[in-house]
């Protein structure tokens, strides 16, 4: 079988894609920013060199794992030419929020404001993501009976062992701090942007409530981050906005309100401000209006 084809499904219903398999040689398809209304899972596996995701730059070698969200812009510059394969799926064809209880990768994979989207691709689970991707190949190309339930599995088992591994090579990133207090304010950190990014939107609330001065929360958050808090709190307020949009048929003012917005327009500029598209074509394009379209 010639594993440099490309395997694509398209939604009968939307023409759109739904799910695609493909080999790449070059970097040209990544050169350019790329925004996507559909999950993407790219798959260093020769060459290296920089992506800049969310406009942070981060260096990857050989056997590197990228997965970004739908509209998270991305580009990847190459130092070594790139060869690998990259896997699409849009929301459509499979919800992690939906489904995040059987294969909890949201947060981890994906939605993951703190650490960056990428991990590394290890011997002990080199050969088992092969061959699910052998086996999503076979597949795509039968068009048979069930295929879509068959593929969405084969996905599961895809998205658990790359979760699982991430969720290993996590704790290394705190295990490398010095000293003692700073791993709990950042942990305590992440706590509190959950518990209140819906009402607390500023840095200095956070300061306050860390009890610690705005200038040394913002050195935390540079050094450890790579960003800001005002970078951290919008983040996961886009997360959420882009869910609500996603899962129900609230309107962007309800939506907006749900988050602490009171005015509807600050908010859609907000929105598209940190997410480069609206709340209205975003939930045209990937949200609760192209669900159930």
């Amino acid at each position: 079988m010639d594993l440099y084809n490309t395997n694509t499904l398209i939604d009968e219903q939307t023409g759109n894609l739904a799910f695609k398999l493909s080999h790449f040689e070059d970097s040209c398809q990544f050169c350019d920013t790329n925004r996507h209304n559909y999950y993407s899972l790219i798959w260093i596996k020769k060459g290296s060199g920089t992506a800049q995701v969310d406009f942070q730059e981060h260096a990857f070698t050989p056997d590197t794992l990228f997965a970004m969200t739908p509209y998270q812009p991305f580009t990847l510059t190459e130092d070594e030419p790139l060869e690998g394969v990259v896997l699409h799926f849009h929301p459509d064809f499979f919800c992690i929020h939906h489904h995040h209880e059987q294969v909890a990768c949201n947060g981890v994979l994906f939605n993951n404001i703190y650490n960056p989207p990428m991990l590394c691709i290890t011997d002990d689970i080199r050969n088992e993501l092969e061959m699910v991707l052998q086996q999503m190949r076979l597949e795509v190309q039968k068009a048979e009976m069930a295929q879509y339930e068959l593929l969405v599995s084969y996905l599961k088992i895809f998205l658990i062992t790359t979760s699982r591994a991430k969720a290993k090579q996590q704790p290394e990133v705190l295990e490398g701090l010095s000293g003692e207090k700073e791993p709990f304010i950042l942990q305590k950190l992440k706590n509190l942007i959950e518990t209140h990014y819906r009402t607390k939107h500023s840095a200095g609330e956070y300061a306050d409530l860390l009890n610690i001065s705005p200038k040394a929360l913002a050195k935390i958050t540079k050094n450890h981050f790579n960003k800001t808090m005002t970078n951290l709190i919008s983040e996961r307020i886009i997360i959420e906005a882009k869910r609500e949009l996603y899962l129900t048929n609230k309107s962007v003012k309800e939506i907006a309100y749900d988050l602490g917005y009171d005015d509807e327009h600050y908010f859609s500029r907000f929105f598209k401000n940190n997410a480069e598209i609206s709340p209205t074509t975003y939930r045209e394009t990937v949200g609760f209006a192209r669900a159930t379209a």
